[in-house]
C-alpha cells in the first residue's frame, strides 16, 4: 500500500535523510587506496549512531532459506559487483576501483536511503563516464517526478537515458517507496513505458535508484546469498536518493 506522508511525518523523515546525506559527504573524504571496505563500514555505523540513527540494513533479513541476515551497515560493491556487496577487512581499495555504497538510516521512526558510486584515485575515462551517466540518469528520471505523472514516466526516462549512452540497466532490482518501512510500495523499475503505473501524488516519498552496467544487463548472485555481480565482468555503478513528491518539483531529501 502506498502511504502519503503528512507534513509532520515528512519533517521527521527529513531527519533520517539528513544523516544519510552527511554520511556520504564524510565517506567521500575517506575513500582512497589502501582503505578496507570494513573500515568504511565501521565509520558509517559510528557516524549514524552518533547522530541518533540506527543502521537499518544491518540485520536485514535475506528472505532466503540458509542465507544469514545482512551483517553490515553498508552495502559496498566494487567494480563488477552491482549491489549488496558485504564489507570485509580483506577487501582493500586500490587506485582505479569503482566503489558503489548503499546505506539506509533509520531515525525517529523513518528511513533515509541513498547510494553513491565513487572512483578510487584517478580512475579511467570509461569508469568516470559510467559513474557520471548513472548519476545523471537519476536526475533525468526525477524530472518526471511530478504530481499527475506516473511511475512509468520516471522509469522509462531513466532506461532510455542509460541505453542511449550505450549502457544497460539492471531489471531484477528496482527503486521503491520508503517511509516507516525501508521498502514500501510502489516499486520503481529503471525501465518501462511512459504513462504506465501508479499516478504520483504530493506526499509520496520514493527511493529512485538507477543501477547501471557498462556491458550486458545479465547478473549473477554470489554464494554469500547477497552480492550481485555482472555476468560479463563489466563495471557497474549505482546512484540513489530519497525524494519527496511536492505540488511542483520533487525535493531531494538525502543530498
Amino acid at each position: 500500500m502506498v502511504t502519503i506522508k503528512s507534513k509532520k511525518e515528512i519533517e521527521q523523515m527529513k531527519e533520517a535523510c539528513k544523516v544519510t546525506g552527511l554520511l556520504y559527504r564524510e565517506l567521500e573524504k575517506m575513500i582512497k587506496p589502501g582503505i578496507s571496505t570494513a573500515e568504511l563500514d565501521k565509520f558509517a555505523e559510528d557516524l549514524i549512531r552518533k547522530n541518533g540513527g540506527v543502521p537499518a540494513q544491518k540485520g536485514y533479513p535475506s528472505g532466503m532459506r540458509g542465507v544469514p541476515n545482512f551483517p553490515a551497515t553498508l552495502c559496498v560493491s566494487v567494480n563488477d559487483e552491482v549491489i549488496h556487496g558485504i564489507p570485509s577487512k580483506k577487501a582493500i581499495l586500490k587506485d582505479g576501483d569503482v566503489v558503489s555504497i548503499d546505506c539506509v538510516v533509520w531515525k525517529d521512526g523513518f528511513h533515509g536511503d541513498a547510494a553513491r558510486t565513487f572512483i578510487v584515485g584517478e580512475g579511467s575515462k570509461e569508469a568516470k563516464r559510467l559513474v557520471e551517466v548513472t548519476k545523471q540518469a537519476f536526475f533525468e528520471g526525477i524530472k518526471m517526478a511530478k504530481p499527475g505523472n506516473r511511475i512509468g514516466d520516471i522509469s522509462s526516462t531513466i532506461g532510455e537515458f542509460v541505453e542511449n549512452h550505450g549502457y544497460s540497466v539492471v531489471r531484477e532490482f528496482q527503486g521503491h517507496g520508503i517511509g516507516r518501512e525501508m521498502h514500501e510500495d510502489p516499486g520503481i523499475p529503471n525501465y518501462g513505458k511512459p504513462g504506465r503505473g501508479l499516478r504520483l501524488e504530493p506526499g509520496m516519498t520514493l527511493a529512485v535508484e538507477p543501477m547501471v552496467i557498462a556491458g550486458r544487463r545479465n547478473i549473477l548472485q554470489l554464494d554469500d546469498g547477497w552480492t550481485i555481480i555482472t555476468e560479463d565482468g563489466s563495471l557497474a555503478a549505482h546512484y540513489e536518493n530519497t525524494i519527496l513528491i511536492t505540488e511542483k518539483e520533487p525535493e531531494i531529501l538525502t543530498l
